[in-house]
C-alpha cells in the first residue's frame, strides 16, 4: 500500500506540469475560440435590453413600475456600457423623485456613486455619498453604501504618491472596513456577501492561504459566464501567484476569469489586459498584442476611464513590440528575396559561361584522345609504382583499422558491463519491492557501484585513447578560439567535451551511440557537441577536422 502511495505521488510531481501545461494551452484555444465569438453573446445582450425597452416604451406603465423595469436595464448595461448605464440611473432617480420614494431616491444615488467608483471617478463618488445621511439607510442599503465607501478609500490610497494623503485614506479604509465588518456580522456565514467581504479582509492581512480558502467556496457558488465568476477568478490569480509563485495558475484563472466576462458580455474587464501584460514579460508579443488590442477595444466601448487609463501603460509598449518584430520579420523577408533574385543572375550567367565552356571542352577532348595515347604508354610504367603504393596503403589502413577497431571493441564491452550492473541493481531493487529483505539485504547495493565503474571506464578510456592521440588535447585546442580553449582540471585527463570528440576521432559520430557509451542523455550530448562547434574557428568543418587529427 506505502509502496503504490510513494508511485503515485511521484508519477504526480513527474507528469504535472506536463497536465498542467496542457491544460493552459487548452485554455488558451477556449479563449480565443471565446473571442470569435464575442459578436454573439452581445447579440443576446442587445437583445435582452432591447426586449426592456420595449417593455419600458409603454406609456400606461406606472412610474413605479417603468422605475423597477429601468432597475433591470441599468442591471444589463452595467457592466456593458458606462454611458448608458448612467443614462438609465439618472433616468430612475427622475422617476423615484417623481413618486417621491426616498427610499428610490437613495437606492439610484448608491447605484450612481458605485458606478463612479467603478469607472475612477472616486471623488465624484465621495460627493455623492456625503449626499446620504447613512442613518436613514435600510441594513441592505447601508451595507452597500459601505462597501462603495471602502473601494473608493481603498483605490485611493493605492493611487496616492503623497505619504499623509495616502494614510488619511488608509485610516478611511479601515473606518469603513470596519462598519461594514459590523453591518454583516449576523449574515449567514455562507452567504456571498459575507464570503466577499471575509476573502478581502485575510486579503488586507496578507493572509492569502485563508484568503484562497474562502475565495474557493465563492468560486463553487459562482456560475462561468457570469461577472461574478469573472471577479472571483480574477482574484483568485493574483492570489496563486502570491501563496505558491505559480504563473501557470495566475495564467490560468486570469484565463478563466476572461472567458467568463465575454460569456456574460462584460466590456469593464481586467483580466485580459493582465494576462497580455504577462505574456508579453514571456515574450509571446503576438498573443499579447492580440488580446490588449481586444482589451482596449472593450474599454473604449464601455467607455470606462478607468481601464483606459491602465490599458494606455501597456498599450503603447506592447504594439511597438508587435511592430518591430514585424518589421524585422518583412526586413528578412526583403534579404531572402533580393539574395533569391541575386542568385538568379548568377545562376543565369553561370548558364552562359557553361555553354561557352561546353564548346571549348568539346575541342579539348579531340587534342585530349590524342594525349591520352601518349599518356596510356607512361600510365603502364605508373602501374607498377601504384601496386606498391597500394600495397603500402592497405598495410596502413590496416593498421588504423586494427587500432580504431581495438578502442571501439573495448568501450562497447565495458559499456554492456555497466549495463549489466545497473541491471543487477534494478533486479535486487525489484527483489526488496516484493518484501524479500532478508534474501538480498547483502546484494542491494547504491547506485556508487556505477559511479565508481563509470570513473574506472572513463580513466581507462582516456589513458588508453591518449596512448595512441598523445597530441589529441593541443590540436583539438587548436581548432577552437583563443579565449574558448578546453583547460582541464588538475585531476583530470579528458573532460566529457574531450571524450565525445575522442569518439568522433574514432569514427563514432551517432549521437545516440556517443550517449550510450558516455552514459549520458542524447540531448546532454548534443548541447555539448553545439557548445564546442559554437567555440570553433571553422564551424562548418570543425568534425571533419577533428577526424583528420592524427596520431
Amino acid at each position: 500500500m506505502i509502496r503504490k502511495l510513494v508511485l503515485y505521488i511521484l508519477f504526480l510531481v513527474i507528469t504535472f506540469p506536463i497536465f498542467s501545461q496542457n491544460e493552459i494551452d487548452s485554455l488558451f484555444i477556449k479563449l480565443d475560440n471565446e473571442i470569435s465569438k464575442q459578436k454573439t453573446y452581445d447579440i443576446i445582450k442587445e437583445s435582452k435590453i432591447e426586449n426592456l425597452k420595449n417593455l419600458l416604451s409603454d406609456k400606461s406603465l406606472a412610474t413605479e413600475n417603468k422605475y423597477f423595469l429601468t432597475n433591470k436595464l441599468i442591471s444589463e448595461y452595467q457592466y456593458y456600457s458606462f454611458d448608458s448605464t448612467l443614462y438609465y440611473i439618472e433616468k430612475n432617480l427622475a422617476f423615484a423623485k417623481e413618486i417621491k420614494n426616498t427610499t428610490f431616491i437613495k437606492e439610484s444615488k448608491l447605484k450612481l456613486a458605485k458606478l463612479l467608483a467603478t469607472s475612477g471617478r472616486y471623488d465624484e463618488s465621495i460627493t455623492l455619498l456625503e449626499e446620504i445621511p447613512s442613518s436613514s439607510l435600510s441594513e441592505e442599503l447601508l451595507t452597500e453604501y459601505f462597501i462603495i465607501y471602502k473601494r473608493c478609500h481603498n483605490e485611493l490610497k493605492n493611487i496616492s504618491i503623497i505619504k499623509n494623503v495616502s494614510t488619511k485614506y488608509n485610516r478611511l479604509y479601515n473606518v469603513y472596513k470596519d462598519s461594514l465588518n459590523g453591518q454583516i456580522i449576523d449574515l449567514n456565514k455562507n452567504s456571498k456577501l459575507f464570503l466577499e467581504v471575509t476573502e478581502q479582509n485575510y486579503i488586507d492581512e496578507l493572509n492569502f492561504e485563508k484568503a484562497l480558502e474562502v475565495n474557493a467556496k465563492r468560486l463553487s457558488l459562482a456560475k462561468m459566464g457570469t461577472r461574478e465568476y469573472a471577479t472571483i477568478t480574477f482574484f483568485r490569480s493574483f492570489m496563486s501567484i502570491e501563496v505558491s509563485g505559480n504563473k501557470e495558475d495566475q495564467k490560468k484563472f486570469l484565463i478563466l476569469s476572461a472567458i467568463s466576462d465575454i460569456q456574460s458580455s462584460v466590456k469593464d474587464n481586467a483580466s485580459l489586459a493582465n494576462l497580455a501584460i504577462i505574456l508579453f514579460e514571456e515574450g509571446d508579443v503576438d498573443r499579447a498584442h492580440k488580446y490588449i488590442n481586444f482589451s482596449f477595444e472593450d474599454a473604449k466601448f464601455y467607455n470606462s476611464k478607468l481601464r483606459f487609463l491602465d490599458i494606455s501603460n501597456v498599450l503603447p509598449v506592447i504594439s511597438k513590440s508587435y511592430e518591430d518584430k514585424n518589421r524585422i520579420q518583412n526586413n528578412k523577408l526583403k534579404k531572402q528575396l533580393i539574395f533569391i533574385s541575386l542568385l538568379s543572375l548568377v545562376l543565369m550567367v553561370a548558364l552562359f559561361f557553361i555553354y561557352k565552356q561546353y564548346k571549348k571542352i568539346k575541342i579539348g577532348k579531340e587534342h585530349l584522345k590524342k594525349a591520352n595515347l601518349k599518356l596510356k604508354h607512361l600510365n603502364d610504367k605508373l602501374n607498377l609504382t601504384n601496386n606498391d603504393l597500394k600495397r603500402l596503403y592497405e598495410e596502413l589502413s590496416i593498421t588504423d583499422s586494427i587500432k580504431e577497431q581495438y578502442i571501439g571493441t573495448f568501450l562497447n564491452l565495458y559499456s554492456d558491463y555497466i549495463d549489466k550492473l545497473d541491471m543487477y541493481r534494478k533486479t535486487v531493487r525489484k527483489y526488496l519491492v516484493t518484501n524479500k529483505i532478508n534474501e538480498l539485504l547483502e546484494i542491494t547495493k547504491s547506485k556508487k557501484l556505477i559511479d565508481d565503474e563509470l570513473k574506472i571506464f572513463y580513466s581507462n578510456f582516456d589513458k588508453s585513447f591518449l596512448h595512441i592521440y598523445p597530441n589529441f588535447i593541443k590540436n583539438l585546442n587548436d581548432l577552437l578560439r583563443e579565449d574558448e580553449k578546453i583547460i582541464l582540471k588538475k585531476e583530470e585527463i579528458l573532460n566529457v567535451e574531450l571524450r565525445i570528440y575522442a569518439l568522433i576521432r574514432l569514427g563514432i559520430t551517432n549521437s545516440s551511440k556517443i550517449a550510450k557509451i558516455l552514459r549520458y542523455s542524447v540531448n546532454t550530448i548534443y548541447n555539448y557537441r553545439v557548445k564546442i562547434k559554437n567555440s570553433a574557428i571553422n564551424r562548418i568543418e570543425f568534425d571533419n577536422m577533428v577526424k583528420k587529427i592524427p596520431s
